[in-house]
């Protein structure tokens, strides 16, 4: 079913839009999850929260690409499920190593001052990531967005680890040098 479809059964409020949903893209979210979450079960629970969400959210919002909606609800839940579980254990995970890589680059500060910089910060990065080759963008988004480890995007890329480790450092090289350049770091 076309995405245009599916949304139409958001606005008729149709439970047939979960179910349509759940057909097209449940392995897509579920990789996401997974990938932040690493168990089968609270996977499947983000999912599942990213259904509701996406209920709760159409109508009146109309997401102009549907794939990338779910995808960030089911990357902000999964993450959200991962503090909310780790948040009296530090350590471990790819989700704290992957946090911890960028953090030099990117604060994770949430005063009100900083909220106003976090648009900025979205639309430089944005920009940053166009002027990345395919590859570069394709590991980096790998890294910070799917929140893989080094051994499953170097499988995926075809690359050896130390060539992966060694793109996301120059890479976040780059993003740290822009970041100071429009004075956003």
């Amino acid at each position: 079913m076309e995405d245009r479809q599916i949304l139409e059964l958001y606005f008729q409020r149709s439970e047939q839009a979960i179910q349509e949903t759940d057909l097209k893209y449940g392995g897509y979210c579920y990789k996401i999850a997974y990938g932040i979450l690493g168990c089968r079960e609270d996977s499947e629970e983000s999912v599942s929260d990213t259904y509701l969400c996406a209920w709760n959210a159409i109508p009146p919002r109309r997401p102009t690409v549907f794939s990338a909606f779910l995808a960030k609800l089911t990357r902000n839940i999964s993450i959200n499920h991962w503090k909310r579980a780790h948040a009296k254990k530090r350590g471990g995970g790819q989700v704290c190593v992957a946090l911890e890589e960028l953090e030099e680059c990117v604060s994770g500060s949430e005063t009100v001052e900083d909220r106003m910089a976090r648009k900025e910060v979205a639309a430089c990065l944005s920009r940053f990531l166009l002027t990345l080759s395919e590859e570069e963008r394709k590991v980096f988004l790998c890294r910070y967005w799917y929140v893989n480890s080094i051994e499953e995007i170097s499988v995926r890329m075809g690359f050896s680890a130390s060539k992966v480790k060694s793109m996301l450092f120059r890479t976040r090289g780059k993003l740290a040098k822009l970041l100071e350049k429009e004075g956003l770091q």
